[in-house]
């Protein structure tokens, strides 16, 4: 299953997906080195320029950053609720304290969580799966077999939402899908695990008769190459968390989360 059908070029189209990979990984290490909201929102704002430069359509810019924003800020209700207790409390409930500190913590960790998530999100909008497994198995040289057999569970994952709604339609025309809602799920889900199994084992098998992981090394039929973009992409990034860093330990908002 494709991950990337329908959607418009970008300029990241082409661009190796290791290269994105490590765009993504250098903003998620520079931004958990503080929990500040200096940093997390100026890495926010240069990550919002940087996808309107590479082209990302803003439908799909607008609707992954609001999921990845729901999850943020279901992240910051348990910290502002249950989060530091520090300066003046406003309201108290059992276990549940919301003051100075915590107001100031969830904010911080909505940012935080924002601005590692959405590059890590859009950066792979247009990247298909197979070609990402290209990059892991030229440019970074990762085993051919955890690399195709990556591949092949990435793939699968894609039937497993097919599979849940046969199982539905057979449990149903079988009549043993009219116990309550939670048993039923349960035993949905149990019948889909075996399905998955039962699948990969399958899978396996096949590529082992074919011969998938037999020689230390293989070739490849597509190249997967690796230049000016994609260092570009990576010094962006860089760039990114150098600024964000900068900013805020010049406005007296740096707070390492090593000596918290």
């Amino acid at each position: 299953m494709s991950t990337a059908v329908g959607a418009a070029p970008t300029r990241l189209t082409g661009v190796n997906p290791v290269a994105k990979l490590a765009a993504a990984l250098v903003i998620a290490i520079g931004l958990v080195l503080s929990i500040d909201w200096v940093s997390a929102l100026t890495a926010l704002i240069l990550e919002m320029a940087l996808l309107l430069v590479l082209r990302v359509p803003l439908r799909t810019l607008f609707t992954r950053a609001s999921m990845v924003a729901l999850a943020a800020a279901l992240t910051a209700v348990t910290i502002l609720l249950y989060g530091e207790s520090r300066g003046t409390v406003h309201w108290h409930f059992l276990l549940i304290t919301v003051s100075d500190g915590s107001i100031s913590l969830a904010v911080a960790t909505f940012l935080r969580v924002l601005a590692i998530a959405l590059p890590s999100v859009l950066l792979f909008v247009d990247t298909e799966p197979t070609e990402l497994a290209d990059g892991l198995g030229q440019v970074l040289r990762l085993p051919a077999r955890f690399v195709l057999g990556s591949l092949a569970g990435v793939r699968l994952v894609g039937l497993l939402g097919q599979d849940w709604r046969y199982l539905g339609y057979a449990r149903r025309a079988r009549g043993v899908a009219d116990q309550g809602r939670v048993k039923r799920a349960a035993g949905q889900a149990f019948a889909l695990l075996v399905s998955a199994i039962r699948r990969g084992s399958t899978l396996a098998t096949a590529m082992e008769a074919r011969g998938f992981g037999a020689h230390p090394t293989r070739t490849w039929a597509r190249p997967s190459p690796f230049g000016r973009r994609e260092v570009a992409l990576i010094c962006a990034a860089f760039v990114i968390v150098a600024v964000a860093i900068a900013t805020s330990v010049a406005t007296g908002h740096w707070n390492l989360i090593a000596t918290r």
